[in-house]
């Protein structure tokens, strides 16, 4: 059994040793040849999975992304041929929200407000947006919150505390975006924080983006960077074309690793192999997780306490500086990046 392997997914490799012939490789140019005797590949967002790079490999069974996101992924090909695919939904909500919270408490130090002045709207209300707004009210802020598809399906509504998403723009003083990224279906998020979206915000008001790059319009963003504060993590362009006057307006600038923790790379890692054990029979590895990692410890915190405690955690000022510096080492950032515990 072969399986091929981003090289900077961590643990899998020590884990398939014993089952499987394991290669690592750039998960930016994978070789077709080498794919074409695998049984199961495991990428991350950079690996484009669909008929191009895969059409020759008439062994794979499985492909996994250590990643929430899928719009890398041919999920419609990788049906037609037979091929099981998984995501890691949920593996890093926690490691987001503690990105937003950093964000936050950034920004009451700067600007002086306490949770209960401002309103705080979550647009997309998923595994990150959920922990979002759910530690956003128990910290005092009155939260809006908008995911169509969801109310759609599970009859949500203002007693929830959803509305209408240009209500929530134009009543919220800081709007977090959380949702998938998607061009087609009834409710596409490509370019979804568009021109007519910044303009219903406030002047003075805060977007935070670490969903996707291209759920926000690049020059929608910089003709509204003049009147509004804007943090972000993920970048339509990257990791190669940022735009330089929107990472230079940007107040929090980061090189898409708001997920980046410890919990949240073995969470991945543990969902994908899980899924591969059951899919290639490596019955020994249905249940594998990390050995030496402690796993989340969800618990509480105060308004205070975070804002004490979480820049010990996420620095954002320091790692804006540094990507705003060396805009080049993107990539390298990423790849290296001191992996976070998570600690609420």
């Amino acid at each position: 059994m072969k399986i091929v392997i981003d090289k900077f997914v961590p643990y899998l490799t020590e884990a398939l040793t014993p089952y499987a012939e394991v290669v690592c490789v750039d998960g930016r140019n994978i070789p077709r040849e080498v794919l074409e005797d695998a049984d199961g590949l495991v990428v991350r967002t950079r690996t484009q999975c669909n008929e191009t790079l895969l059409g020759d490999a008439p062994k794979l069974r499985f492909v996994g992304t250590a990643t929430i996101g899928y719009d890398h992924i041919d999920r419609e090909w990788l049906a037609s041929q037979g091929i099981a695919f998984t995501s890691a939904a949920g593996c890093n909500a926690r490691a987001v929200l503690q990105w937003v919270a950093a964000s936050l408490a950034h920004l009451t130090k700067k600007e002086g407000w306490s949770p209960q002045e401002r309103t705080l709207g979550v647009v997309g209300v998923g595994h990150v947006g959920s922990l979002v707004a759910h530690y956003a009210r128990s910290w005092g802020f009155r939260v809006l919150c908008s995911d169509p598809p969801r109310e759609q399906a599970e009859g949500l509504g203002r007693k929830e505390g959803f509305v209408a998403l240009n209500e929530l723009l134009s009543q919220s003083d800081i709007v977090t975006l959380h949702t998938p990224l998607s061009s087609v279906g009834e409710y596409p998020t490509f370019h979804l924080a568009d021109h007519n979206f910044l303009a219903r915000l406030h002047d003075g008001a805060t977007l935070l983006n670490a969903s996707r790059g291209e759920v926000a319009d690049t020059s929608a963003l910089l003709a509204h960077a003049h009147r509004l504060t804007l943090c972000i993590d993920t970048w339509e362009g990257e990791p190669d074309n940022i735009n330089s006057k929107l990472l230079e307006v940007a107040e929090i600038a980061t090189p898409h690793i708001a997920g980046y923790s410890v919990q949240g790379k073995a969470n991945a890692s543990a969902i994908v192999l899980r899924a591969m054990a059951k899919t290639l029979g490596l019955d020994a590895l249905e249940e594998w997780y990390p050995r030496g990692v402690r796993p989340s410890c969800p618990s509480p915190i105060s308004w205070e306490d975070m804002c004490a405690r979480i820049d010990a955690h996420c620095h954002l000022k320091e790692e804006s500086q540094r990507m705003k510096t060396h805009p080049e080492d993107f990539e390298h950032r990423r790849n290296t990046y001191p992996l976070r515990e998570e600690f609420f």
